[in-house]
């Protein structure tokens, strides 16, 4: 029998932290020179901005809400490419976030380490990612994450299964109608042949803060937290979970602080800790406070990226297609190789990002691709990533000739320890770089 308190609704808020490794202007002629392909000193000025602009402050004013009302629930999934940059250009935003997390009053997920489509193209890279994410958490923050977001909210009934068996209780997806199918959004459900259970996203009153509190050709302009909580107020206390999903650069970045947007927020999260009705949770709270209301499928998979909520925003054209078949192709010979500066260079190739920046769509789509996206044009972004794939399949190519020789000198050739140390030394030098070690 479920705990849930007769005619309470439960209300969970979660926030996608993310900031890829951007890659910087990479001709056709620079490929086999040496050059560097990401723009760090852009990646550093970009991530101390939205730090001083959003991490800070809403980090801050969380801390100040929940000591005030410790019943305020938040969820957080933060990429490992975003942590990393914390660490290397912000630390003060990771502390604010590790003590934001000590707090108990916030849930950490899981999600893939470079925000990357792994799951489409290698379900080995799938695992390792995760992993390598689920280390990071632990060896930051000291807990692992029990629930999973998947890049971009991407999911089908094969992630769920996935992610089932790597034992988290509960994954996150879109509530869109094509799968919903006229039931509501607001209700925990299951897979349809595993155990995990499945939160969805409700994309309208999420988009109302997310994309429309500015917009002052919008019905209900100008948004404020005592009718966003009627809102939320009026849903049918049968409809008992309601889930929230954001970019947390919500707050200070796409909305200014001029906004008045850090002022909604206080407001709002005031307002829900002291309603009676509505309760905050987080994602593991509610799957042990509510009974899923009935199983979801989804054939086909979905995200929460642009009007289509497909995979569209990310393979929609040939484009993105050959960049991302690619990079795809490489796995196998980069990991037989197991160079760690080409394979982490791999891996940062992978972000969603990079594919997201080639898409070639207009409308209001086209507008927000064009807003997140440091190129000219779609063009100019696929251009600049296969000129680093290129540049990348020669280095590949160079190491794997590399060891063959050193093995073949090896075999072949009596060395004295002190001559081996040396060789490999020689070797390693033509292969690292010191930037790479800060990655």
């Amino acid at each position: 029998m479920s705990l849930q308190t007769k005619n309470k609704r439960y209300l969970n808020l979660y926030f996608q932290v993310h900031q890829p490794r951007r890659l910087g202007q990479f001709s056709f002629f620079d490929i086999g020179t040496g050059r560097d392909y990401f723009d760090d000193g852009l990646n550093q000025l970009i991530m101390q901005r939205v730090t001083k602009d959003c991490y800070l402050p809403t980090n801050l004013l969380l801390l100040k809400l929940v000591k005030k009302h410790p019943n305020i629930r938040i969820t957080f999934s933060v990429s490992g490419s975003a942590l990393k940059q914390m660490e290397v250009y912000a630390p003060a935003a990771l502390e604010s976030f590790q003590m934001l997390a000590a707090t108990g009053a916030v849930e950490l997920l899981s999600e893939t380490y470079h925000h990357s489509l792994s799951f489409l193209n290698s379900k080995e890279e799938f695992y390792t990612q995760i992993k390598m994410h689920d280390d990071k958490i632990h060896k930051l923050f000291g807990v692992r994450p029990t629930v999973f977001r998947n890049t971009e909210l991407i999911y089908n009934d094969e992630i769920g299964r996935v992610i089932d068996s790597l034992g988290y209780k509960a994954i996150f997806a879109d509530g869109i109608e094509r799968i919903l199918q006229g039931r509501s959004p607001n209700h925990l459900y299951q897979h349809p042949d595993k155990e995990i259970k499945i939160l969805l996203r409700n994309y309208r009153l999420s988009d109302d803060i997310a994309f429309r509190f500015m917009q002052k050709d919008w019905s209900a302009w100008p948004l404020t937290p005592a009718k966003y909580v009627g809102w939320l107020a009026a849903i049918p206390p049968k409809e008992n979970l309601v889930t929230l999903g954001l970019d947390y650069e919500t707050f200070g970045e796409h909305h200014k602080a001029n906004t008045g947007i850090f002022q909604f927020l206080e407001d709002l999260l005031t307002k829900l800790a002291n309603h009676k009705q509505i309760e905050m949770v987080t994602p593991s709270e509610a799957v042990a406070l509510v009974q899923p209301k009935d199983i979801v499928k989804v054939p086909e998979s979905i995200s929460w990226a642009d009007e289509d909520r497909d995979l569209s925003a990310w393979l929609g054209n040939d484009m993105q297609r050959d960049a991302f078949e690619t990079l795809t192709e490489m796995e196998a010979k980069i990991k037989e190789i197991g160079e760690p500066r080409l394979l982490n260079t791999w891996h940062y190739l992978q972000s969603s990002d990079h594919f997201y920046y080639m898409s070639m769509k207009k409308g209001n789509d086209g507008g927000v691709h064009e807003y997140f996206s440091p190129y000219p044009s779609p063009y100019e972004a696929f251009m600049n990533y296969m000129n680093v794939v290129s540049d990348l399949a020669l280095q590949i190519e160079k190491e794997e000739k590399d060891q063959i020789e050193l093995k073949n000198k090896i075999n072949t050739e009596f060395l004295q320890p002190d001559e081996l140390k040396m060789l490999c030394i020689e070797r390693s030098d033509r292969t690292w770089k010191p930037e790479a070690l800060t990655f």
